[in-house]
């Protein structure tokens, strides 16, 4: 099967970037049906067989955030890719532990959940190093220090590695996965999907006639679920809130910038912000931020001195 034949048209210039080794970190959010999970299912044992043909034994290992589930998840996902590519007779299947071995070099992909910790940093394979590492529906997770720790056991001992988080997208603009996405690092590649760039044979008429069903009676809904949008909760205070990198264009066209500063130490956040309100559009930009428990005057004027050199005003809140 041609590899066109099982990795929509929206992945094509990813698929290049990781060819080229161009980044390390690839985050791929987007709603149900985007087949992203598909596609890192394939470029895994598909860059591995690759790595075999140059003499580099490379290894993968792939978590969700609770073991139960790996088998019907991504254990299966990478069974259904390295059967479409052609190759599944050259894998060697283990279901205790869940295991899969290229047997002409003896490459593993080890499968694991991340609730236990420690089993993480045990984590070993008899040859090569650990190339490839999946997080699958990351943000499952707790945090991304959680994430942070596993990397920082399995990134070793290899010259080159790629990191692949995959999601939904939670419905809240705060939700750490959604902020997470938004902080940009040279080595860092984030990639939106969603059903409409997928081929509708792919994904069965049924699909579609549900898609664009809710589409119909909550747009929201479809929106989050089938576009991965970040919608909102609906318990949050508000509700048109967008995060987004404000340029510093529009900073230096800001001409009615404000400054508020709330006093805080030990569970009370201390909290600074420089903002400029567009009266005539009624937007408020927030593009400075200081929030942080248990800091002192001296440290809270020192980082202040850091974020904004000329402050011409602070309204003080100390109650």
């Amino acid at each position: 099967m041609k590899l066109t034949e099982l990795i929509a048209p929206s992945f094509y210039k990813v698929h290049h970037d990781i060819k080229q080794g161009k980044h390390t970190h690839y985050w791929f959010k987007g709603g149900r049906g985007s087949t992203k999970s598909s596609f890192i299912g394939t470029e895994i044992p598909l860059n591995m067989m690759k790595d075999a043909e140059k003499g580099i034994y490379s290894n993968a290992v792939i978590f969700r955030r609770v073991k139960d589930v790996l088998r019907s998840s991504v254990f299966e996902q990478i069974l259904w890719s390295i059967e479409k590519l052609g190759v599944a007779s050259k894998w060697k299947i283990s279901y205790s532990p869940l295991k899969l071995t290229y047997m002409p070099t003896g490459q593993e992909i080890l499968f694991r959940g991340a609730d236990n910790p420690k089993k993480v940093k045990s984590i070993k394979v008899s040859k090569g190093y650990i190339k490839y590492i999946w997080f699958e529906e990351v943000d499952e997770f707790e945090n991304y220090d959680k994430i942070r720790n596993i990397n920082q056991s399995l990134m070793r001992g290899g010259p080159k590695f790629f990191v692949f988080y995959s999601f939904n997208p939670p419905e809240s603009q705060r939700n750490w996965a959604n902020m997470e996405v938004l902080d940009e690092r040279t080595d860092k590649y984030v990639h939106h999907s969603d059903y409409r760039s997928v081929p509708k044979e792919w994904l069965g008429e049924q699909f579609i006639i549900e898609a664009e069903h809710l589409k119909k009676v909550n747009i929201t809904k479809y929106e989050h679920d089938y576009l991965g949008a970040v919608t909102g909760t609906g318990g949050e205070v508000f509700l048109n809130v967008t995060i987004r990198k404000i340029t510093d264009e529009e900073i230096n066209s800001f001409d009615r910038i404000k400054r508020g500063l709330d006093w805080g130490y030990a569970q009370d956040p201390f909290a600074y912000l420089v903002m400029h309100y567009d009266k005539t559009r009624k937007r408020l930009y927030i593009f400075k931020e200081i929030y942080q428990t248990r800091l002192s005057n001296s440290k809270a004027a020192e980082k202040i001195k850091q974020l904004d050199p000329n402050p011409k005003l602070i309204i003080a809140d100390s109650a």
